[in-house]
């Protein structure tokens, strides 16, 4: 599990894409460094505790930044904030474990 920060919405020069959002992720500077979290889960939480999450879609431009689609829209608030970027393998297993408790 690695943290990363929400640097900003995937955007051209007259619109955005609210679901699409670029995190930096601490000790990635390149591109192939960042290829390697592709497929990987990122969780955001809010304030009060609700949790977004989405994952690794691409590498963003060549400085190591990475493209994440989340289920849905992170609020304006979250940016410049933490998010947690993790293997797709441990969502799975939480949500495995949970269903075997009932």
């Amino acid at each position: 599990m690695v943290k990363g920060i929400v640097i900003q919405f995937r955007r051209g020069r007259k619109h955005y894409t609210p679901r699409h959002f670029l995190i930096e992720v601490e000790g990635v500077d390149s591109r192939e460094k960042a290829a390697k979290f592709v497929g990987n889960v990122v969780t955001w939480s809010s304030p009060a505790k609700k949790i977004i999450s989405g994952k690794v879609a691409s590498p963003h431009g060549n400085k190591g930044l990475l493209r994440c689609i989340f289920e849905i829209g992170l609020p304006g608030q979250s940016i410049g904030t933490e998010v947690v970027v993790g293997d797709a393998e441990v969502k799975v297993t939480k949500k495995v474990k949970s269903e075997e408790k009932n």
